[in-house]
């Protein structure tokens, strides 16, 4: 039997004491390892699988940490954290104080940037290399970026600025041709003609660019990679190497469905089979709700629009680019356009929905207040995974959205409780209103397990625009909530002996606010708590001290959120707890009152 030799690496410079000859029986043990754990504690996994035999050879090749390695988005970099100094701690991996999911500086001298969203690597990693000019230095500088990533306009840029310097940065252009999803647009068919040899050599747009471009070759072909980064480590000026992976590389069902291997959740790391509960008698997704209702609302309104920056899948839009492909799009990982795109439809009169993570709207902050905003253009933008995300951690929490988009004049902010509100305020845009909305909602399940049994049976009921409601009466204090945090007040309250000193009332609309009622409550209440599933500055709670400070009121406001510091990787459970707006922490909470 073999030695095994991924358990005598620590580091790269014990990988370096290997012959080049012994890395195949690495690569096949690092695939195993990774399997092994994420088989058991979850994360992502395809995109690490695909490219072992890059991120063992990159590490061989060059002298990490000197030389300063970027991996774009960093889904794929598990493999890289298990060779730098991780592998004891990996089984920790996205955990309440483990490692991160992602590349991150704080946690290690070989993660030489904080990753989370696409398309930052060129940038950053051509930033070192004119730093590293400017200081004398001799260095390598590397960017891995995956074919979905590089057709985003800020990958764009950084080739632009690279092509006119004479920077050391390599580019490598992992080329499995899906992101989360299928890589879509007209780069990917180009590259799609590269790999098949359709394109001219003379027709090459990395060359144009003044990039020294050498490829396509095969990402899995250690001999062909150690040979080509040891040539490339000799050329001066920006490079671009060009090689094709497998998305899942090593088993079977990880390459055979790469969507559902991308973080598959549990799984057999024997058969692969994943280890799906049923989700017969639980509440739906919101994202099902999304799309679900979107199909339904589409088929009586021709002028409806669904359009996606790179998540048909986590969005659920597939259910519209199943039902109406020529009014459904995804346009690639391009959050800008698709703000912008959605814009445009609307000065035609078309019913634009722009579904866009929370966390990836922060993108396209410009363009919601320029292109939309200001000319008053009725989008209607669904904020998926909005509040606190989970295991993720800092660069996927939605906890932002609130606060970057209440100062947006024109702006609608609604957050529903439930299902059965999503659905309504869905219906409720699809009809008309006189600005653009955006509605955030939670990643995960609602509450209500009937409802996934007749949500089409239900029928819809229009919203009053701005109007806030009482949930529960009380005496004394009022706990005013917006959106679906909201269920955990109601389960803190409906436990404790006092539960009728507070009155809970539901904002959905965080903009406009219910001023009206916020009269009454302030006129009947002296202690008044806010709590939400978002950034305390700024955000909702602020509103309604800005409301009271704006009308003299004097009464005594407690603001509750996710406080002025960026929420690490843990459970949704673990991270409401740190937040102190988890169930138990309420209850303890208004129990002191």
């Amino acid at each position: 039997m073999a030695q095994n030799l991924l358990q005598n690496i620590t580091n790269p410079s014990d990988l370096k004491k290997l012959e080049s000859s012994q890395l195949p029986q690495l690569a096949q043990e690092l695939r195993d390892f990774i399997i092994d754990i994420v088989s058991v504690k979850e994360g992502h996994l395809g995109a690490s699988l695909g490219v072992v035999e890059l991120t063992i050879a990159l590490h061989y090749v060059f002298n990490t940490p000197e030389d300063l390695l970027v991996w774009d988005v960093g889904h794929q970099a598990y493999g890289h954290k298990i060779l730098t100094e991780r592998r004891t701690k990996f089984e920790t991996n996205r955990q309440l104080g483990g490692i991160s999911g992602f590349p991150k500086r704080s946690e290690s001298v070989y993660d030489t940037f904080g990753v989370g969203h696409s398309s930052t690597s060129i940038s950053a990693a051509l930033g070192m290399a004119i730093a590293s000019q400017l200081k004398g230095e001799n260095k390598h500088h590397i960017a891995v970026i995956g074919d979905a990533s590089i057709a985003s306009g800020m990958a764009f840029e950084g080739l632009n600025h690279a092509g006119v310097t004479d920077a050391d940065l390599l580019v490598i252009l992992n080329d499995n041709a899906i992101g989360i999803d299928p890589s879509v647009g007209a780069l990917k068919n180009y590259l799609t003609s590269v790999k098949e040899g359709k394109n001219p050599k003379q027709n090459n747009m990395i060359k144009s660019l003044n990039f020294d471009y050498s490829g396509p070759i095969d990402g899995h072909d250690l001999v062909a990679l150690l040979s080509e980064l040891n040539r490339l480590k000799k050329v001066k000026g920006p490079k671009f190497l060009h090689i094709i992976t497998t998305k899942g590389k090593g088993l079977q069902q990880a390459e055979e469905n790469q969507v559902q291997y991308h973080a598959p959740g549990k799984f057999d790391k024997t058969t692969g089979e994943i280890h799906l509960k049923s989700d017969e008698n639980l509440p739906m997704k919101f994202q099902d709700v999304f799309g679900i209702t979107l199909v339904e609302l589409a088929r009586n309104n021709p002028k409806i629009i669904g359009i996606t920056p790179a998540m048909p899948s986590g969005s659920s839009l597939k259910f519209m680019m199943d039902a109406f492909p020529k009014r459904a799009f995804d346009v690639g990982i391009a959050e800008q356009h698709a703000v912008t795109l959605s814009a445009g439809m609307a000065t035609q009169g078309m019913v634009v929905f722009c579904n866009i993570y929370s966390t990836f709207m922060q993108r396209a902050y410009d363009q919601v207040i320029h292109d939309v905003a200001l000319q008053n253009l009725p989008v209607i933008f669904c904020l998926d995974r909005a509040g606190l995300v989970g295991e993720d951690g800092a660069t996927h929490h939605g906890v932002f959205d609130l606060a970057f988009l209440r100062c947006i004049p024109n702006l609608i902010i609604y957050a529903p409780k439930d299902e059965i509100d999503l659905r309504n305020i869905l219906y409720t845009a699809s009809l008309g209103l006189q600005h653009p909305i955006a509605i955030r909602y939670p990643r995960g399940r609602g509450k209500h397990p009937d409802f996934r049994f007749k949500i089409l049976d239900l029928g819809f009921e229009k919203i009053a625009i701005g109007k806030a409601h009482l949930l529960k009466s009380g005496s004394k204090i009022a706990v005013l909530t917006t959106g679906f945090i909201g269920h955990n007040v109601t389960l803190a309250l409906s436990e404790m002996a006092n539960s009728s000193d507070f009155a809970h009332y539901d904002f959905g609309f965080v903009k406009p606010l219910d001023e009206t009622l916020l009269r009454k409550i302030f006129a009947s209440y002296i202690t008044i708590i806010t709590i939400e599933d978002g950034a305390i500055k700024g955000g909702f709670g602020s509103g309604i001290v800005e409301f009271a400070s704006e009308n003299n009121y004097k009464n005594q406001i407690t603001t509750l959120g996710v406080p002025d510091v960026f929420i690490e990787h843990g459970t949704v459970d673990e991270l409401q707890h740190i937040c102190k707006i988890d169930i138990e922490s309420l209850r303890l909470y208004f129990s002191k009152l």
